[in-house]
């Protein structure tokens, strides 16, 4: 854990650019920013100054070009020139110019991982000087900015995003999945805050995916990734929204429910993967081999490059692609599990998919095509197909989550964020630490604006 958690860290101090703080989407191959790697890069350098593989100085000054970046980046709705607008930033950023990168989508959901970094950063920094008093000031300038009723252009739900060249996209955010955390932010908004109705808008379809699914009954996503990004920073542990309530359970057993139904379902394997077992299982968004149908064990099968695999009650997207971090990233909901996992790729597989910066994104041990035309990758001999990148939205969950299962010091951090309780009370949650809260969060001194 030591070794892995360390090493997935310096992915994001080593690869980030020190000038802006941008973070790549992925790496070795050259990449744009993704601004969600990002948000986790920010939580990650709390996470190396407690652990003390970098001092707080250093801390301060990546998170303050990081801020300093974001709440400076020129917004508008043209094309090219431009970070972002309303408040919210394009998906993928040029690593040099901080610039929106090709034609991509201005992201809700990005956006808001990004601004888990960022409150993050608000409550963490919390000395004196002025370097610490500006991370704050920033920070709660680029939350405040954020104008999530614009995002509803079918109220009261939020929208994916949005571009210059397609207006609003087509589709919202309806649960459940991983923009819970958009759905907090928006509500916590002390200047464009959404309804409650929206929330309850959210929660409306959950009913459609909640069911049992290799004997653990629970709401679904089949990618792990939907039941991990909102628990990086949100402690939701023994606090209910009312859907909850009426199940009787949290989120935080929801996605510990979630993660022993993926290993429940390697353990059966009902397409016959090579390796799959009780301790190699993982399954969610990931690169992949390629795109092309291959005979394998007497069937043709179709793989996959990046695609959004995953193992739910709504469907099943499986071409045998191991994905470390869906294990790794959920080792706070159950380490019993987990841990054995972790381990037991590592000593099968760790001489090919284990190296500077911990786990290699995915491998599949039943691709063992060498003909093929990789799109990402190679081919070895012990452990099948291997990607060649780390994706920074994959090794973040891996670092945080390990910190949050060994000390919960990102949750502790953000238990007092007065943004993120906001958010969870006009949600309707209660219980647990948040009724132990004074009764009207207050914004922190130093923040800019007037008060929460």
């Amino acid at each position: 854990m030591d070794d892995l958690q360390r090493r997935t860290f310096d992915w994001f101090w080593e690869t980030g650019n020190p000038v802006n703080g941008l973070v790549p989407d992925r790496w070795p191959t050259p990449s744009a920013s993704s601004i969600a790697a990002v948000g986790f890069g920010l939580t990650a350098y709390g996470v190396g100054v407690e652990r003390g593989w970098i001092s707080r100085e250093q801390a301060v000054d990546r998170t303050l070009a990081t801020l300093r970046f974001f709440a400076r980046a020129p917004q508008g709705t043209h094309a090219r020139g431009a970070s972002g607008y309303r408040g919210f930033f394009y998906h993928f950023l040029e690593m040099d110019n901080g610039l929106r990168a090709g034609e991509n989508e201005l992201s809700t959901v990005d956006t808001a991982l990004l601004l888990g970094g960022v409150l993050f950063a608000q409550t963490y920094y919390d000395g004196e000087d002025r370097k610490e008093a500006e991370i704050r000031r920033l920070a709660d300038k680029i939350y405040r900015r954020v104008d999530w009723t614009w995002a509803q252009e079918r109220k009261p739900l939020i929208s994916m995003g949005w571009s210059p060249e397609e207006g609003m996209l087509k589709y919202d955010w309806q649960g459940y999945n991983e923009a819970l955390l958009v759905y907090v932010l928006a509500l916590g908004s002390p200047t464009h805050p959404v309804g409650q109705d929206a929330y309850e808008a959210w929660t409306a379809s959950y009913d459609r995916t909640w069911g049992k699914f290799h004997g653990q009954e629970h709401l679904s996503f089949p990618p792990l990734f939907g039941h991990q990004y909102s628990h990086v920073w949100i402690d939701f542990r023994g606090i209910q929204d009312a859907y909850m309530k009426g199940r009787g359970i949290d989120y935080f057993e929801n996605s510990r429910r979630a993660v022993y139904s993926q290993q429940a379902y390697a353990i059966e394997n009902p397409a016959g993967w090579k390796g799959y077992g009780k301790n190699v299982w993982g399954l969610t968004a990931s690169d992949g081999p390629v795109d092309a149908s291959f005979e394998y064990d007497g069937t043709t099968r179709l793989f996959r490059t990046y695609t959004a695999r995953g193992a739910g009650i709504e469907h099943v997207v499986d071409d045998g692609t191991i994905v470390p971090t869906a294990a790794a990233g959920s080792i706070a909901f159950a380490p019993e599990i987990v841990i054995p996992a972790i381990e037991a790729m590592h000593e099968r597989y760790g001489k090919d998919i284990y190296s500077e910066y911990g786990f290699l994104d995915a491998f599949n041990p039943s691709f063992t095509f060498a003909e093929a035309d990789l799109q990402h990758g190679r081919v070895t001999e012990g452990s099948g197909w291997v990607d060649g990148d780390y994706l920074g939205i994959d090794q973040g969950p891996i670092v945080l989550m390990i910190e949050n299962h060994r000390s919960g010091f990102i949750w502790e951090v953000m238990r007092r964020n007065p943004h993120i309780q906001r958010g969870l009370q006009r949600a309707g949650f209660s219980g647990g630490w948040l009724d132990a809260l004074p009764k009207q969060a207050t914004v922190p001194k130093d923040a800019a604006g007037k008060g929460g």
